[in-house]
């Protein structure tokens, strides 16, 4: 069920993908998927930040909880969303607020950051995936031996 580690970090990741936690979560995922959950971002999109920005890339960590549960929201950048979702999640709304008032930066009229990964933004859930319409349901689903348990 997981993407391969997109190359800038595979070198750096190898040795997880071989851990007991990591192979249970992919076992977590399939399963998931064969009991016909749609799980969120889509496969293509898991690795999304990684592959956006590449490790000798990375300037600034943004962490999110997990990806949003709306289809068609998630695509592996945390807090961001494809440019035509509208009304722009809550959370990201409060991400520009701060931004604006804290440095004045203006308020984007779409909630793509994309742009951001280019720039050095690494955005990151603590937990990679949801099952659709499910906030946190995929919370804990690391292994004790998981550097993020």
């Amino acid at each position: 069920m997981l993407p391969s580690i997109p190359q800038g970090w595979r070198s750096l990741l190898k040795d997880e993908t071989c851990k007991p936690y990591y192979c249970a979560l992919d076992a977590f995922l399939e399963k998931d998927r064969i009991g016909g959950q749609t799980i969120l971002p889509a496969r293509k999109d898991m690795f999304n930040a990684l592959a956006s920005t590449s490790y000798d890339q990375v300037r600034v960590l943004l962490v999110g909880q997990d990806p949003y549960p709306t289809p068609g929201h998630a695509h592996g950048l945390c807090f961001s969303v494809q440019s035509t979702v509208r009304p722009l999640p809550l959370s990201l709304r409060n991400v520009y607020r701060e931004l604006h008032e804290d440095v004045g930066c203006p308020i984007s009229n779409n909630g793509y950051l994309k742009p951001w990964a280019r720039q050095g933004v690494l955005m990151l859930n603590t937990v990679l995936t949801v099952r659709a319409h499910k906030a946190n349901s995929h919370q804990g689903r690391a292994g004790s031996d998981s550097p993020i348990a």
